[in-house]
């Protein structure tokens, strides 16, 4: 094993000394961040040998461990005064047994936990975000800021390796679970998405819900060579965001999650504040673009604890064109198609 490998401890370390207005609480709080994420690494690993229920019950016991293991290591560190996760109610309070920090935190302990079924790649999303001045029981209001408030976000890979991507806005660095020294080391630092792609993911059994700039630009990417793009692209889809995003950070690409037509009260299906920001501010950081569409997602204020939008986000260039396409449509300018997609066939041929 390489003995100079940075550790994550050490990196965030000499990242705020760099700064000119270094923050130690927060480095404390992400390496509480990093501990928890170590104890659900090893549940994940374990799968069914810690439990032997039944596929959907080992899915939510699990998820429930992992929410336990978040909010118990973050809170006795003494650096936060609220949490908000997937599936809470209202913002879980700090033990009075413990001191009550300066920062909020929001996370999805185990995104991707259908997948765990088929033993597939599952993780961790967070974002830290700095509480009101003041506040030492905050409230649902405290909570509602928009993505650019986020100081800090990352996520957790439990897959065949262990990984943790973070950000503190300047830069994204992607570190590495070394079980034999119990540590995460730093495996791929400044991760960048190219500007440019031939590969995107999306649910394509949802073709017929999606609105027509999405429709359009599927279309262009199906055509390949034959069509008005002149490239042939790959289409991917995993179901799991943190898979996703990282495969996107690691050799670039786009993530299509749509605005699902059939149900106009939704916006979207995934969740603005502990889905879709922190994961905005690390494609943004890494040099790609996050959108609803219609909007920078780090610009959408939340009206709730559990707000979902449509989301799309990877290489720059592809989120513009399809930025474009949204507005081409909302301004009534006809998007032609050059086959009938969605209309006398489906994305799939059949003989």
């Amino acid at each position: 094993m390489p003995h100079n490998r940075t550790t994550f401890s050490k990196f965030i370390i000499e990242d705020q000394r760099r700064r000119s207005n270094p923050d130690p609480e927060l480095t404390a709080l992400l390496n509480d961040i990093q501990t928890a994420c170590k104890f659900i690494a090893s549940a994940v690993s374990r799968g069914e040998l810690d439990r032997g229920a039944g596929a959907g019950e080992a899915r939510g016991s699990l998820r429930d461990t992992a929410t336990d293991i978040m909010l118990r290591e973050c809170e006795s560190g003494g650096k936060l005064c609220g949490m908000v996760y997937e599936g809470s109610d209202a913002p879980y309070r700090i033990s009075p047994d413990y001191p009550q920090g300066r920062y909020l935190l929001v996370f999805d302990a185990l995104d991707g936990s259908p997948n765990l079924d088929v033993n597939v790649t599952v993780g961790t999303i967070f974002a830290v975000l700095r509480a009101p001045s003041g506040v030492d029981s905050p409230a649902t209001a405290d909570f509602l800021l928009p993505g650019t408030k986020q100081i800090a976000a990352g996520y957790a890979l439990y897959g065949p390796t262990s990984m943790l991507v973070v950000t503190t806005g300047a830069g994204v660095h992607g570190f590495t679970l070394d079980r034999e020294i119990g540590a995460y080391t730093l495996t791929h630092p400044e991760m960048r998405i190219p500007s440019e792609t031939c590969e995107f993911a999306i649910d394509a059994s949802n073709e017929r819900h999606w609105e027509p700039p999405i429709q359009h630009y599927v279309q262009e990417c199906v055509d390949g060579q034959a069509g008005r793009r002149g490239a042939d692209f790959n289409m991917r889809w995993v179901d799991s965001l943190v898979v996703e995003v990282n495969r996107i950070l690691i050799r670039g690409g786009l993530f299509i999650d749509p605005r699902d037509t059939s149900d106009a009260s939704k916006r979207g299906r995934l969740h603005l504040l502990y889905e879709a920001n922190p994961m905005a501010m690390i494609v943004e950081a890494a040099g790609g673009a996050a959108s609803t569409g219609r909007e920078r997602i780090l610009d959408v204020v939340p009206g709730g604890l559990h707000d979902r939008v449509p989301v799309i986000l990877g290489s720059r260039s592809e989120v513009e064109r399809l930025n474009r396409l949204h507005a081409e449509y909302d301004r009534g300018e006809a998007l032609t198609f050059k086959t009938p997609l969605f209309k006398e066939r489906s994305l799939f041929r059949t003989v």
